[in-house]
């Protein structure tokens, strides 16, 4: 395990990194507490704010100075977390529920994994 490797990155990539690691870690806390709550609904705002935060700094990572294929989920979650939003205001529980599921997985687990791929910086910090 390296975590200087994490500290001598990038900003945008620390930044970027533990925003993902926080809405990682605030998603499982979402899907496994009570619905429908204040502390919900908070925890809700913050969560979209990680995401927001996360996709917004994919944007500055690039390989090689330009985008890849992993960058369509930059949109996509920007656009997804309106919707949830939407959804949840306007009482569309299961809508609400299946825009935050596949989000979760599709845009914070799948990529997520690609993360800790070698060469990438996951994967020098937790595999040395």
């Amino acid at each position: 395990m390296s975590v200087d490797s994490f500290f001598s990155a990038p900003w945008h990539i620390q930044l970027h990194a533990a925003s993902a690691i926080g809405a990682l870690l605030l998603g499982v806390v979402q899907f496994t507490a009570p619905k429908g709550t204040l502390p919900h609904r908070t925890l809700g705002y913050i969560w979209v704010a990680l995401m927001a935060t996360t996709a917004l700094t994919a944007i500055f990572i690039r390989s090689g100075g330009s985008f890849s294929w992993i960058h369509i989920f930059v949109p996509i979650v920007l656009i997804s977390i309106v919707d949830l939003s939407w959804r949840a205001r306007k009482g569309l529980v299961g809508k609400h529920q299946r825009t935050a599921l596949t989000l979760f997985f599709g845009a914070l687990l799948i990529p997520g994994a690609f993360a800790f791929m070698p060469g990438r910086l996951m994967h020098e910090v937790v595999f040395g």
